[in-house]
């Protein structure tokens, strides 16, 4: 097991929790007089969301990467990491913000995740 990236992931899934409670009870009073508030409240939900899974995510690549020979693991984790930032940073400030054209980040997120996903798919085929 690699420390590192067991860390990232306990980190980030602590900050997913955390966030998504937040989200659930917190964040809603905040926003309670916002004419957008029900969607802003999807996309506080849709990023921690997908900042859990991808904590779990990391928690995978600290599983791989002690048995996987090269890079793939770390860049893996690394792709995860620019990942929940983008994507589930950029969600969490459109919340936060209101401002929509945050939302263009977004997506360079999800190419991020879709990356890593596919660094780990390359690992397991290395190790077969």
């Amino acid at each position: 097991m690699n420390g590192t990236w067991l860390m990232a992931a306990a980190a980030n899934g602590f900050l997913a929790v955390a966030l998504g409670a937040f989200g659930a009870h917190g964040l809603k009073k905040l926003l309670a007089a916002a004419p957008d508030a029900a969607q802003r409240l999807e996309w506080w939900q849709t990023a921690a969301h997908y900042h859990l899974a991808h904590a779990l995510a990391l928690g995978l690549v600290a599983a791989v990467a002690p048995h996987a020979a090269g890079r793939l693991p770390t860049v893996a984790g690394w792709l995860l990491m620019a990942g929940i930032a983008l994507f589930s940073g950029s969600l969490y400030a459109m919340t936060l913000t209101g401002v929509r054209t945050l939302g263009a980040v977004t997506p360079v997120g999800g190419v991020c995740l879709l990356a890593g996903w596919l660094c780990l798919l390359a690992a397991g085929w290395k190790l077969r």
